[in-house]
């Protein structure tokens, strides 16, 4: 996979219109974040499908607790029906602190991921599917046809490394650090040891936060942003392996939680942006990308991109141009 994430931060006609730029640039797979404080994704990617031809659309990622389970799965099959057969399930456990926002208690995540994809494979099936586990479905049905959609789930801890390696299609690791994909490679190693034969090969993709620009400052400061949110809720282990301070994440975190993202961003640290970020100029960010392809199978920018993000798009795919002629 080459992929490329968009935030939606900006109006809708704007997102589309960098959509079909990264299919110009080459792009084969866009993903939308979902977030409730910015855009609707099933939205925006609505209407990039209707602009593009080959690339590949899907939310990125989703969480089953703020929308049904069964209801995730038609919203994704409506977008693989728009887009001609080019949906792509991004689903994953969701931002602790953004869904503490909406009164959610993120309870049992990895059994909810689990049942979530196993859920949706069955309806896209065509089954009439009663689940009761951590959501209920009673004789819950499509009233229309689907067929196969690969589905990515969103990791970073032991647990859901390993599950995304034995049941899904590939695994989407939020990291940007080589020390972080090489211990995520140990956790998927292990996961594919128990993966039957019948599920094919698995994708194990770096979803990594990027920000490039010919500028090294600027692309660092526009990195502020995404490497808050990361840092603010990043597990201690993780933050233990980069030697973050765990007091400023967590302070990080509580401002996050408070809507004080401004004051957040702030805190972010020069060693934070190091291990949570591949950001700097085109040559830099291509040498991080080499490194974290010594691990991974494919990669995905993720946001911000950088301060210009239609400019970022151009400079992310030279980047990944000269780590193609180059391996």
């Amino acid at each position: 996979m080459r992929g490329i994430e968009l935030t939606p931060e900006d109006p809708v006609s704007e997102l589309v219109a960098l959509g079909a730029r990264a299919e110009r640039e080459g792009f084969d797979t866009l993903f939308a974040s979902s977030h409730y404080n910015n855009r609707d994704p099933f939205t925006v990617l609505s209407q990039i499908a209707a602009e593009t031809e080959n690339i590949r659309l899907g939310p990125g990622v989703v969480n089953p607790y703020e929308t049904h389970p069964v209801t995730l799965a038609s919203q994704v099959a409506t977008i693989h029906e728009a887009s001609d057969g080019r949906g792509v399930f991004g689903l994953g456990a969701g931002d602790r602190s953004t869904l503490q926002n909406l009164g959610i208690d993120r309870d049992r995540p990895l059994r909810r991921v689990l049942e979530t994809m196993k859920v949706s494979q069955r309806l896209w099936d065509g089954e009439r599917v009663t689940h009761d586990g951590t959501f209920v479905a009673e004789d819950a049905g499509l009233n229309y046809g689907v067929g196969e959609i690969p589905v990515y789930v969103g990791a970073q801890g032991p647990h859901m490394l390993r599950m995304s390696a034995k049941h899904a299609d590939g695994a989407l690791v939020n990291a940007s650090h080589p020390r972080d994909f090489e211990w995520a490679d140990e956790r998927i190693s292990e996961g594919l040891a128990d993966r039957p034969d019948h599920r094919g090969e698995f994708d194990f993709a770096a979803f990594a936060s990027v920000s490039i620009a010919e500028d090294g400052d600027e692309a660092r400061e526009a990195a502020r942003p995404p490497v808050a949110f990361i840092a603010g809720g990043a597990a201690k282990p993780v933050l233990d392996r980069h030697g973050i301070d765990h007091e400023r994440a967590d302070e990080i975190g509580e401002k996050i939680g408070a809507g004080e993202f401004s004051a957040a961003f702030e805190l972010v640290t020069p060693e934070m942006i190091d291990a949570f970020c591949i950001a700097g100029t085109p040559e830099t960010v291509g040498e991080r990308i080499d490194a974290v392809l010594d691990y991974a199978d494919s990669f995905v920018a993720g946001s911000p991109l950088g301060p210009n993000r239609k400019e970022a798009i151009r400079l992310v795919a030279l980047a990944l141009d000269q780590q193609c002629r180059e391996s």
